[in-house]
Parts: C-alpha cells; sequence; structure tokens
C-alpha cells in the first residue's frame, strides 16, 4: 500500500508538470483526489492493515494528497501568470499614437436663439417668468380676455385633457399669472420663453409643439411708443443694424390696439425677392398695448397702469436668421443638419 501511495504521487505530479492549461488541471485534481480518485480507494483498503500499520498509512495518505494538492496549486499559479502575460502581450497599446479626436458638441440652433432673445432682453433689465404647459382654461383663456364661447378660441386649436385642464396653446398664462403675484403693484417687466401645444397639422412652416417667447411690460405711462422702441431694439440686435420695421393694425383679444410687427427682407434689402414674396417686408411677432379687461382680471387698475405685450416664435426667427426652409428640421435631430450651426458658430 505505501509503494502504491507514492507510485500515485510520482504519476500524479508528473501529470501536474505536463498540464497546459487549467482545464487539464483541474480534471487531474478531480481524477486524484476526487472522491472516486485513485487515493481514496487505497485508504478503502486500510481496514485489512494491522493496528500499528493503519496509523503509518494515514499519515502516509495526507502526505500524498497534501503534495498533490501543492503541486496543483503551484501549476495554477503558473498557468494564471502566463495566461496573464498573453493577454498583456496581445492587448498592449501603443501609447505614441495619436489619440482618437472627441467631436464637440454644440447648442442647438432654436437655443442659440432663445438665449440670444434672453440675453438681449436680460440686458434691458427684464426677468424670464416660467409655468406650467399643463395649464387651466381660466389662465389659458378668460384671464387673458377669451371667456368661454368667443370665437378667438377657435383659432388656438387646443389640446383639452378635460374641460377646464388643457395643454397651453401659449405661453401668456405666465403674464396673468406673474401679474397677479405683483397684487396690482408695478412695474412688471417679463419674458415668457417655453414650449406650446396646438392640434396642427405638421408641415414645413408648421408643428403641434413649437416654442414661445412674450414679453410684457406694465407700469405707469406706458406708450406705444415705448413699445415700438422696444420692438426696434431687439429687430436691430437680432437681425442686424440695417434693418427697418413696421407696425400694422391688427387683432389679438388681450390687447388693443394690435399690431403686427415686419421687418425688411435682408434678402432683397426690402427691394423684393421670393423669400419676402415681392413685398420687401417679413412678418415676425404680433405685439400690442395690453387690454384694460386683462389689467383688471390679474388685479390692476386700468386707469392707473398701462402696458404693452408682444409675442414671438423662436423657431420663425431661426429660419429667418439661418435660412431655414422647413421648421421640421429643428426636431428630426439630424446630425448633419445640426452640425452646420457648429461650424458657423
Amino acid at each position: 500500500m505505501e509503494e502504491t501511495l507514492k507510485a500515485l504521487q510520482t504519476e500524479a505530479l508528473a501529470k501536474i508538470e505536463a498540464a497546459t492549461d487549467l482545464k487539464t488541471l483541474n480534471e487531474i485534481r478531480v481524477a486524484y483526489l476526487g472522491k472516486k480518485g485513485p487515493i481514496t480507494e487505497v485508504l478503502r483498503g486500510m481496514g485489512k492493515l494491522s493496528a500499528e500499520e493503519r496509523p503509518k498509512m494515514g499519515a502516509l495518505a495526507n502526505e500524498v494528497r497534501a503534495a498533490i494538492q501543492t503541486g496543483i496549486e503551484k501549476k495554477q499559479a503558473a498557468l494564471e501568470a502566463e495566461a496573464v502575460e498573453r493577454q498583456l502581450a496581445s492587448e498592449k497599446i501603443d501609447v505614441t499614437l495619436p489619440g482618437r479626436p472627441v467631436k464637440a458638441g454644440s447648442h442647438h440652433p432654436l437655443t442659440k436663439v432663445i438665449e440670444e432673445i434672453e440675453d438681449l432682453f436680460i440686458g434691458m433689465g427684464y426677468t424670464i417668468a416660467e409655468g406650467p404647459e399643463v395649464e387651466t382654461d381660466y389662465y389659458n383663456f378668460e384671464a387673458l380676455n377669451l371667456p368661454k364661447g368667443h370665437p378667438a378660441r377657435d383659432m388656438q386649436d387646443t389640446f383639452y385633457i378635460t374641460d377646464e385642464i388643457l395643454l397651453r396653446t401659449h405661453t401668456s398664462p405666465n403674464q396673468a399669472r406673474t401679474m397677479e403675484k405683483h397684487h396690482g403693484k408695478g412695474p412688471v417687466k417679463i419674458i415668457c420663453p417655453g414650449k406650446v401645444y396646438r392640434r396642427d397639422n405638421d408641415d414645413a412652416t408648421h408643428s403641434h409643439q413649437f416654442m414661445q417667447i412674450e414679453g410684457l411690460v406694465v407700469d405707469e405711462n406706458i406708450t406705444m411708443a415705448d413699445l415700438k422702441g422696444t420692438l426696434e431694439v431687439f429687430a436691430k440686435k437680432l437681425f442686424g443694424e440695417d434693418r427697418e420695421i413696421r407696425l400694422r393694425p391688427s387683432f389679438f383679444p388681450f390687447t388693443e390696439p394690435s399690431v403686427e410687427m415686419d421687418i425688411s427682407c435682408k434678402m432683397c434689402g426690402g427691394h423684393g425677392c421670393h423669400v419676402c414674396k415681392g413685398t420687401g417686408w417679413i412678418e415676425i411677432l404680433g405685439a400690442g398695448m395690453v387690454h384694460p379687461r386683462v389689467l383688471r382680471m390679474s388685479g390692476f387698475d386700468p386707469e392707473k397702469y398701462t402696458g404693452f405685450a408682444f409675442g414671438m416664435g423662436p423657431e420663425r426667427i431661426a429660419m429667418l436668421k439661418y435660412g431655414v426652409d422647413d421648421i421640421r428640421h429643428f426636431y428630426t435631430n439630424d446630425i448633419r443638419f445640426l452640425r452646420q450651426f457648429s461650424v458657423q458658430e
């Protein structure tokens, strides 16, 4: 039995030394140290030995098992180290190679226009007012002189959630909310940028979701001259100092009088071209003096306070500023379109 155990040790150590991978090494461990291995089989015959021989054979069996286990552990460590060396050799990096350039992103063209407009009006003393996109019928319509049943409501195809809750059709509710917070005391001087929603069919010039920026000034002795001067500064700063503006009579329920503002076409200098449809002018925004009823509903005394308001679409301004002919380009996330603006700027 002693000779058998020593022979098994010699045989196992030889196979361990010859093993070239971890799988083979594990198979040797199972074959020699497992419950069905030859060492276990030898130990089962210890019952035939005398009482004096049994401790000696038990100790020898443990020595053989420990020698084989130690041999396996050393070989396993060596094979794992070799595997790491092979991996390092196959995956080594040439640190002298030039790095891959990281393409820098840029602001979306609508973001550029909105931030430019915000910076302009902040420089003129305005603050930015924001409000909920899910709005009540009162603030979206009634507080702006559009009572239930008013025909002008039909001009704004509205997404209704309930009879009294809707997706706002303009950012004007922010104006009513801000005036209420002032409790009838001026001055109020704000711009309100944000998303608005209308049930429009999407095409080159319309979208069911778009951006809007509205402005409001309420104080004592505010006149149409203040409105015109403000809009003229806006047009010249955004489109160039050589731009001219004109105001045409219009109608909005929340302003009286109301006007549409045109700017002279920068493509033809006001002489007429396909961009301005031969008129020399391009419509840019709507404005007017705040209706006395709107002031009164928001807590202001129309005998003491007057104000003006204006509203514009950043998409339209961006289309004119950058020569974009389809509003859908702003929302399709085409990297070829967006990349042009990082180059321009």
